[in-house]
């Protein structure tokens, strides 16, 4: 069974610098450990992604298409198609007093962020300290540099609720999917996520993630619940909302003890 571009799949890999054998990513565990590299706030295990998305680096994600599940690879990606080549122009030199200014004592290896005029967050690391001046690297860490990773297609998704279910996990790891109500139709899913206890942000994020992510694999409509638009709403007024739902559900239940009442 060969992966194609569109197709839900889980993905193991170790991810390494080819010049120095350094491990700057895996989805193991152990080997997380082993290379110093394991978050505790970390998820491990194979990570489920929509192939051709974007979900992993753009020279992994098409080499991806034509592999087959079940089966181990070794794929070379360039600087161009991983993170990038080195630019001249993202080192920087600053004074040694504007760090001073911050309470910073700046040394090469010192990674530090900065917010730039227009309000853009960008993070370096020091290279060197010297005459009074700063100098500070803001290309990724692994720009210029040729990636290697070890991959296995671990499970290709066939089911349609199991598909929803995978990108959920990516979007949204912290969420028990059993919580999770989800519909599939032919070109529409609904997903109902009211049973879920989660920051109304993150849920927001969640969501216009997942829309995009499911809309890429075929359908045409996704619906949520609560909507983007009412989780963006004050707490005062979804609590009004919610009073009149209320309102509203019990004046169609009399209603309709009512009618029966009557014909009987």
């Amino acid at each position: 069974m060969k992966v194609e571009k569109g197709d839900v799949i889980r993905l193991h890999y170790i991810g390494k610098v080819k010049e120095t054998g350094e491990i700057f990513d895996t989805t193991y565990e152990d080997v997380a450990k082993d290379a110093g590299i394991y978050n505790p706030k970390g998820v491990y295990g194979p990570v489920p992604i929509a192939v051709g998305a974007g979900h992993v680096i753009s020279g992994l994600d098409k080499r991806l298409i034509g592999l087959e599940v079940g089966k181990k690879y070794t794929i070379e990606v360039p600087p161009e198609e991983g993170f990038g080549v080195r630019d001249p122009r993202l080192i920087k030199v600053f004074t040694l007093g504007q760090f001073r200014k911050q309470g910073i004592v700046p040394f090469p290896g010192l990674e530090i962020e900065v917010t730039t005029d227009d309000g853009r967050k960008l993070k370096g690391r020091v290279l060197t300290v010297s005459g009074g001046r700063v100098r500070v690297d803001f290309n990724h860490p692994l720009a210029g540099k040729t990636l290697v990773y070890e991959v296995e297609i671990v499970e290709k998704v066939e089911d349609p609720i199991e598909k929803i279910k995978a990108l959920i996990e990516l979007r949204l790891p912290m969420i028990d999917t059993k919580d999770v109500m989800i519909e599939v139709g032919e070109k529409d899913v609904k997903i109902d996520f009211t049973r879920v206890e989660i920051d109304p942000k993150t849920l927001i994020l969640g969501e216009i993630l997942l829309e995009s992510d499911i809309k890429f694999i075929g359908y045409e409509k996704v619906e949520f619940k609560p909507t983007v638009e009412e989780l963006l709403k004050p707490r005062d007024q979804v609590s009004e909302s919610e009073s009149e739902e209320a309102k509203k559900e019990e004046k169609e239940n009399e209603d309709s003890n009512r009618e029966q009442t009557q014909s009987s």
